[in-house]
């Protein structure tokens, strides 16, 4: 058995993209499809006093380029990040223990295509800071070359998949049908049930950048990502 998700990379994303990389044997990076201006690939929402807040990647990004293809501009917007971050959870319990992995990433890199920072961010959480082992590829790797659900069966096919996550969103387009005519079981990730944690500035929100859940709770997040649920089932 080898269960797979198909994604694409986007910017320090929320804590049910990486629910969805716990909960399979392979994640595929899908990064050689359209870019997608004004979504998730370049920004992520971070806490702030004054509300949640967008923090955004520059690129010289359009719906004519690949999102590997996207380049980064004006570097200034890595410092940037970082001292809003400094100033948004310097005081969180435990951003000083996950200080170093991002310093590296941010002031020890000079990044120049979006696909390239998204995936070392993913990985290096998913390894660092959350010990998750899921293996990950690039899109790319496999040479896909249909479209649509098509190319998304084609990679499956080739990596030798038996189920497919998928997030909830696709079931609106995703032709179930076609995955059982395949031999391959599609099952969907359900994003319920999340359990609070402190959280700087009240109301709680749950969707920010998997950061938040990071510098307030360390490395008792994954708890709060996919331990509860072994918790609610032994009770």
């Amino acid at each position: 058995m080898k269960s797979v998700a198909i994604l694409q990379s986007n910017y320090v994303p929320w804590k049910g993209y990486f629910d969805i990389v716990h909960n399979v044997d392979l994640f595929i990076f899908y990064d050689d499809v359209q870019y997608t201006a004004r979504d998730w690939r370049n920004r992520n929402k971070i806490k702030t006093a004054q509300g949640t807040e967008w923090i955004t990647v520059p690129t010289d990004g359009s719906r004519e380029k690949r999102i590997c293809d996207v380049q980064l501009v004006d570097p200034k917007w890595q410092v940037t990040h970082w001292k809003s971050l400094q100033q948004c959870y310097g005081k969180a319990p435990f951003f000083e223990a996950f200080r170093p992995i991002l310093e590296e990433v941010y002031l020890g890199c000079m990044w120049t295509h979006l696909s390239d920072l998204n995936q070392q961010l993913i990985t290096r959480i998913s390894r660092e800071m959350l010990g998750i082992t899921t293996e990950f590829v690039d899109s790319r790797a496999y040479s896909a070359t249909g479209a649509k659900q098509e190319r998304i069966l084609e990679l499956l096919k080739k990596c030798g998949a038996t189920s497919y996550l998928s997030g909830p969103a696709a079931r609106n387009y995703i032709d179930e049908t076609r995955f059982a005519a395949s031999g391959i079981e599609l099952r969907w990730q359900n994003y319920g049930g999340y359990p609070e944690y402190h959280q700087f500035h009240p109301p709680f929100e749950h969707g920010v950048t998997v950061l938040d859940l990071l510098f307030h709770t360390g490395r008792d997040a994954s708890w709060y990502i996919w331990g509860w649920r072994d918790a609610v089932l032994h009770t």
